[in-house]
């Protein structure tokens, strides 16, 4: 097994390369309960209901959702990702067609993987859930979520349904680095893991030790690194699909057993993805839909907006290796649909936070102080943490950026402000940006701020600067961020208010947002309040508005 700060190390060192050349060939489906066809399946197998089916455009949802791992159960896709140091963590969207995708739920509640993640005496930032794997267990109907945290455990997460709710079980004892499980058709659990050396480790029935593990590949030095894996069984064959971060997907095929040996090809290679000053689609997996047809989720770098997800179909040679379908050598803008398109809850909206729960739309940055915020008739958040610096200021909620351009809007209630207080509308990300409220010596300011950055250890090396401020009298404001993500030149985030909910002014100048990738989590919508002198003062949000053209 390799070192993991090693791997550490070598992720840090990696480019999001965007890609020259396209190189395809490659095989497989995901855990056993996504059905294989009796032969070597052919996208497009519901060729007579093809012309009736509408195509889709890629990014098929341009949010940050990266590590994909995607499922199917029954007529149901589920897709899992990162999230680092937000929490809750590991969200779950679900869909039915591929291409429209909602919010289903969280595999871990609550980062409680030790004090940092509540930002109390120390930080988790860029730590936390990594690539890491769902699974589903015909047997006993249950949703199964495992991860490594720190570089120090693997959890382990078990579900009756992926709204939950999810129990946290012992740690297996074992690092499992980028995780891959797999359910083999006698019920038996494995899973795949490791950066370069490739392992396979045989869990106990219950999923929750490990019987044995053994190297099962070396990647030849001419590849370099390869992590991230998938594990399938498909036609009797097993297969671990890998990723060479950032340009690169490779596939390897046992047909003896799932501890190999193993052969290796290559999938694709520096292929041009379809966001234009994007990455190379990379770091996915693979699925089947009932009627035998295959397709390839994976993300593409698109900093300063994240990693976001491609969908592309795939075919299969005769003897058992997947090949992606390529338009005019690149990873395609559109396809045909994989299926008819079913509408879901969309990702953009407005959110009044009725009930007594958050939408799973919404993660804090690390873990919140659940005593400090309460949800129905809108979001009150009370100040949860003394401090100038807005990366140390807990109950700080997040939400992802719509791509390629959106509109965040939020309408706050002031009139609980303590002195000292700061409250507002961020771009939240290693170099951020806010507009919002200074409360001092009895008087209240609109302001828009910028400066906040960390080092590349996540240390605060800025707490901001004034840009820019008015005065204000009121008791509700209206707060807006209008970002435009893409890739290039442009990435500028510009900040306004309102006093009425109708007209908006400018505020300060256009921030740029930083597009280098060691943070790895995309920019976000962040709402925020927090003290500077002594804790007691609380705003209300009545409600977000997120739109995009």
């Amino acid at each position: 097994m390799s070192d993991p700060l090693h791997a550490w190390s070598r992720r840090r060192m990696l480019t999001a390369a965007s890609g020259l050349t396209a190189a395809a060939a490659l095989p497989l489906a995901h855990s056993a309960h996504a059905r294989p066809a009796a032969a070597s399946p052919a996208v497009g197998s519901h060729a007579a209901g093809d012309a009736a089916l509408a195509t889709y455009t890629n990014p098929v949802l341009w949010q940050d959702f990266a590590d994909i791992d995607i499922i199917r159960v029954g007529d149901t896709y589920y897709y899992s990702a990162s999230t680092m140091h937000y929490s809750p963590g590991a969200p779950i969207l679900r869909s039915y067609d591929l291409v429209n995708w909602e919010f289903a739920g969280h595999s871990v509640p609550v980062l409680d993987f030790g004090s940092k993640y509540d930002l109390d005496g120390g930080r988790g930032y860029v730590r936390g859930i990594w690539a890491s794997s769902l699974g589903y267990r015909p047997s006993n109907r249950t949703f199964y979520w495992v991860g490594q945290i720190d570089f120090a455990r693997t959890y382990l997460y078990t579900a009756p349904s992926v709204e939950g709710p999810w129990a946290r079980h012992a740690s297996l004892g074992s690092v499992y680095f980028d995780a891959g499980l797999l359910f083999d058709d006698d019920d038996t659990p494995y899973v795949a893991y490791g950066n370069t050396a490739i392992h396979v480790a045989q869990l106990s029935p219950d999923a929750r030790t490990q019987v044995r593990s053994r190297q099962v590949f070396s990647t030849p030095p001419s590849v370099g690194t390869l992590e991230g894996a998938r594990f399938y069984k498909i036609n009797g064959n097993y297969y671990i699909f890998l990723t060479r971060p950032a340009n690169g997907q490779y596939i390897l095929k046992s047909t003896s057993g799932p501890f190999g040996p193993y052969e290796m090809r290559q999938v694709l290679l520096d292929l041009p993805g379809p966001i234009a000053g994007g990455g190379v689609p990379h770091q996915g997996g693979l699925v089947s839909t009932p009627d035998g047809g295959w397709h390839y989720m994976a993300f593409t770098d698109a900093y300063p907006g994240g990693r976001v997800p491609a969908l592309a179909p795939i075919t299969w040679t005769w003897d058992g290796w997947p090949v992606l379908q390529l338009v005019n050598g690149a990873w395609g803008q559109s396809y045909t649909a994989p299926l008819p398109l079913r509408p879901v809850a969309p990702m953009t909206g407005t959110d009044t936070f009725p009930g007594t729960r958050l939408s799973p739309r919404w993660e804090w940055n690390h873990n919140p102080d659940t005593g400090r915020f309460s949800v129905g008739d809108g979001l009150t958040l009370r100040t949860a943490t003394v401090t100038a610096d807005l990366y140390s200021a807990r109950n700080t909620l997040t939400h992802r950026i719509q791509g390629p351009a959106s509109t965040a809007t939020i309408e706050l209630d002031c009139s609980q402000m303590a002195d000292g207080d700061r409250a507002g509308l961020a771009m939240l990300r290693d170099s951020s940006a806010w507009i919002g409220l200074k409360r001092d010596g009895g008087t209240t300011r609109v302001v828009m701020v910028d400066g906040l950055t960390m080092d590349g250890d996540w240390n605060t090396t800025g707490t901001g600067t004034e840009r820019a401020s008015t005065g204000f009298a009121g008791s509700r404001i209206w707060l807006r961020v209008q970002a435009d993500i893409r890739p290039g030149a442009g990435r500028q985030a510009r900040f306004s208010y309102s006093t009425d909910g109708s007209g908006y002014s400018p505020l300060g100048p256009a921030f740029t947002l930083n597009n280098a990738w060691q943070f790895f989590m995309g920019y976000r919508y962040a709402i925020f309040n927090h003290a500077t002198r002594q804790l007691g003062g609380s705003v209300r949000v009545a409600r977000f508005d997120l739109t995009a053209p």
